[in-house]
């Protein structure tokens, strides 16, 4: 019995001992990211401490929350903002901080778009040439994005229609144009 107690405290200050690390404690670090020129949230920015791999995202109104240690250094970064930077501080008497992070909008200017010269202008409008165009696409088999298309259409359609009588073509004006046009041609002609 005195054996088990004695492991128990043994683990019990293992554990207390865990929580810091080198005179660096634990803290709950929150806050709220938001942009510098509007100070609305800036969704899903990364949050991560320097040299490591923990941390986390900001969600879509700009807040995060993880488990960081005084003295790290946290680097916030988001598309279309400039990087930055933010050290927790060493003397914090509680085991929560929390922060408001301004990012600011990092602007990047793009080189001009050369002139064409007058042989690729003309390939150019050969390439976008009405009729081409429309007797390629007539011309081209379905692809998977078309099929899936027409696949979601069918289920909309049966799903609409779900729990009412089947649709009945027999006053479809459309359906009975087609069956005359069919007839007319021959369609239904007994073939010798």
């Amino acid at each position: 019995m005195r054996i088990l107690i004695v492991l128990l405290l043994a683990l019990l200050a293992g554990g207390m001992s865990a929580q810091t690390s080198g005179g660096r404690h634990l803290v709950q670090f929150s806050g709220v990211v938001v942009a510098g020129d509007s100070l609305e949230p800036v969704p899903f920015a990364s949050v991560v401490p320097k040299g490591s791999f923990r941390g986390t995202m900001s969600d879509v109104y700009g807040y995060f929350s993880f488990v960081a240690q005084t003295g790290d250094t946290v680097m916030f970064s988001a598309v279309g903002f400039k990087r930055g930077y933010y050290t927790i501080p060493d003397s914090l008497a509680e085991n929560k901080y929390a922060i408001i992070h301004v990012l600011f909008p990092d602007t990047i200017m793009l080189t001009d778009v050369p002139d064409l010269a007058q042989d690729d202008h003309q390939r150019a409008l050969r390439n976008l040439n009405a009729a081409e165009v429309l007797q390629r696409m007539e011309n081209l088999p379905s692809d998977a994005g078309l099929a899936h298309h027409y696949n979601s259409s069918i289920e909309n359609t049966r799903v609409y229609n779900q729990g009412m009588a089947p649709t009945i073509n027999l006053f479809n004006p459309v359906a009975w144009a087609q069956f005359v046009q069919a007839w007319k041609a021959g369609d239904f002609k007994r073939k010798k």
